[in-house]
C-alpha cells in the first residue's frame, strides 16, 4: 500500500490547485483522475465556450463595420459553415485539442503523483484505484459536477448534446433547440445564432437566468432575440420524437418545433456517486452536494475536505480556485475560512451579464431593508464612442454599504470587479461615491447610483 499525506479525488481546477500547492510545500500528494487533468474548464467548458463567443462576437462586429466607421460599406463575409469551421479550429487550439499531456507533466514536475482511473474509498484512510491502494491522512474530494439530462419523454431517442459535447463537436447544426435559459444555454444560443443557426431557446421559468435581477435578465432576452434567437419563457418540453434525422419537439404551450439537434442545458449535479463516501459515514446533502463548513471541511469529518462544484457553493472555476486556497491553507496548518458574499457571477454573452452579492428581493428574504439605484449605460459617454446602448447597472445597498450589483453591458464582467471589491470589503457608500473613474469608461456608470444610495447630490 502506498502512503500519502493527502489524496485528492478529482483533478479539476480545485483538485489540481490543492495538489500542486501541497506538493510544493513538501507534502506527499496523490491526485486521482479518470479523465483529464484540469477538469472540464480548459477543454470542454470555460475556455472553449469563451473562445467561441469571441469568434461569434467578431463576426457580429464585422457585420456592423460600416456602422462603426471601420469601412464605408459592410464587408462581404464568407459563409456560416466556413466561418464556423474557422471558429472551431481556433477553439480546439485554445483548448489544446482536449489533450491534458502538458498539464500532467506539470503535475509530475511539481512532485504530485498522478493516478489515472476511478477512485473509491474502500476503507477509512484508504482510496483504491483499479486495485491500487492509496493510504491517506487527509482526503480531499474535488470531483466536480456532471450535466443533468432530465428524463423527458423521448429525449433519449433524438440527437442531443450536453454542453460538453457541444463544445467539442465539429459540426454546425442548421437548427438547434436549447433546453434551459441559464448561463450555458444563453451563451451557446448566441454563438450558434451568430453563425447562422436557427435557434429556439425554451426556459420553464418566467425569466432567463432565474436567480438574477429580473430587469437584467429581460435585457438579455432582448439581446438574444435581436440575434435571431426565438426565446420562449414559461415553456417546457413535453415530449420529443425522431423526425427526418432530427427531432420534433412538443412544447407545453401547444406548439411544436422541428430541429436538427437539442442542446440540454438544464443544469449540473455534484459528482458523488461511486466514491464510497458512505464508508466514512458521509451522506450528501439534498441536492447531492457535500456539505462543508467555512474551512471547506466536510461536515462531521476531521480529515475529509471538499472543494469546487461538488460543494455547490458556486458553479464557477473561480469559486473552485478560491476554495482550493482555503483547503490548502488549512491543510498546511493555517486557519482560513471562506466568505461567499462576493463571489462574482458572469454570463459571457455580448454584451456580458455580471453580478455579485444579492439583489433587493434576496435581501428582503433575509429580513434586510435594502435600497436600489439604477443607471442606464446608454447615458455614459463611452456608450456613444463604442456604439453600444441598452446596458443597465443595478446597485443594492443595506445600512450604508453595497451588498449587491448586477449589470448588462460591454465587458460588464470586467468592470463589475469594482462592486465585487466593495461588497467583499464592505466599503462605505460615502467612500465609493468619492471614487474617481477615468473618462470615458463604463466604470463611470457607478457614480450616479452610488451617490443616490449615499444620499448625496447627483
Amino acid at each position: 500500500m502506498e502512503r500519502f499525506d493527502v489524496v485528492v479525488l478529482g483533478a479539476g481546477s480545485a483538485g489540481e490547485g490543492i495538489a500542486t500547492t501541497l506538493a510544493g510545500r513538501g507534502r506527499a500528494v496523490a491526485l486521482v483522475e479518470q479523465l483529464r487533468v484540469g477538469g472540464e474548464c480548459p477543454y470542454v467548458a470555460c475556455m472553449p465556450s469563451k473562445t467561441m463567443l469571441r469568434s461569434a462576437e467578431a463576426r457580429s462586429a464585422a457585420r456592423r463595420l460600416d456602422q462603426l466607421g471601420g469601412a464605408s460599406a459592410a464587408p462581404r463575409l464568407d459563409g456560416d459553415d466556413e466561418a464556423f469551421r474557422a471558429a472551431v479550429a481556433r477553439r480546439d487550439e485554445v483548448s489544446e485539442h482536449r489533450d491534458d499531456g502538458g498539464a500532467a507533466e506539470e503535475l509530475a514536475e511539481a512532485g504530485v503523483v498522478l493516478v489515472r482511473g476511478p477512485g473509491r474509498v474502500t476503507a477509512p484512510g484508504v482510496v483504491t484505484v483499479d486495485g491500487r491502494e492509496l493510504a491517506w491522512t487527509d482526503l480531499v474530494v474535488a470531483t466536480g459536477s456532471s450535466a443533468v439530462v432530465p428524463p423527458l419523454d423521448g429525449l433519449d431517442l433524438v440527437p442531443t448534446w450536453t454542453s460538453d459535447q457541444a463544445l467539442s463537436a465539429q459540426e454546425r447544426p442548421a437548427s438547434l433547440f436549447v433546453l434551459g435559459g441559464g448561463a450555458v444555454g444563453c451563451e451557446l444560443a448566441q454563438v450558434h445564432a451568430r453563425f447562422g443557426c436557427r435557434v429556439v431557446l425554451a426556459e420553464a421559468g418566467e425569466q432567463l437566468l432565474a436567480r438574477e435581477e429580473p430587469s437584467i435578465a429581460a435585457r438579455l432576452a432582448d439581446v438574444l432575440r435581436g440575434d435571431g434567437v426565438d426565446v420562449r419563457l414559461g415553456v417546457e418540453l413535453d415530449r420529443a420524437r425522431p423526425s427526418g434525422g432530427g427531432a420534433r419537439l412538443h412544447l407545453s404551450d401547444g406548439s411544436s418545433v422541428d430541429v436538427e439537434r437539442v442542446l440540454v442545458a438544464t443544469g449540473r449535479t455534484p459528482t458523488t456517486d461511486g466514491l464510497g463516501l458512505e464508508v466514512l459515514g458521509i451522506e450528501p446533502g439534498e441536492d447531492g452536494e457535500l456539505v462543508v463548513d467555512d474551512r471547506c471541511r466536510v461536515a462531521g469529518q476531521l480529515h475529509v475536505w471538499a472543494a469546487g462544484d461538488v460543494t455547490q457553493k458556486g458553479p464557477y472555476t473561480h469559486t473552485a480556485n478560491y476554495q482550493a486556497r482555503i483547503v490548502s491553507a488549512n491543510l498546511l496548518g493555517e486557519h482560513r475560512t471562506a466568505d461567499y458574499r462576493a463571489i462574482p457571477r458572469a454570463v459571457y454573452t455580448e454584451p456580458a451579464v455580471a453580478s455579485v452579492g444579492m439583489d433587493a428581493a434576496t435581501a428582503a428574504e433575509q429580513g434586510l431593508s435594502a435600497r436600489t439605484a439604477v443607471m442606464d449605460l446608454g447615458e455614459t459617454a463611452r456608450a456613444a464612442t463604442e456604439g453600444a446602448g441598452g446596458g443597465r447597472l443595478v446597485l443594492t445597498a443595506v445600512d450604508g454599504v453595497l451588498v449587491g450589483a448586477a449589470a448588462i453591458g460591454p465587458r460588464a464582467d470586467e468592470w463589475l470587479a469594482e462592486a465585487t471589491l466593495a461588497v467583499r470589503a464592505r466599503v462605505p457608500l460615502e467612500v465609493l461615491a468619492d471614487v474617481v473613474h477615468a473618462f470615458p469608461t463604463f466604470g463611470e456608470a457607478y457614480e450616479p447610483p452610488v451617490r443616490e444610495l449615499a444620499g448625496l447630490s447627483v
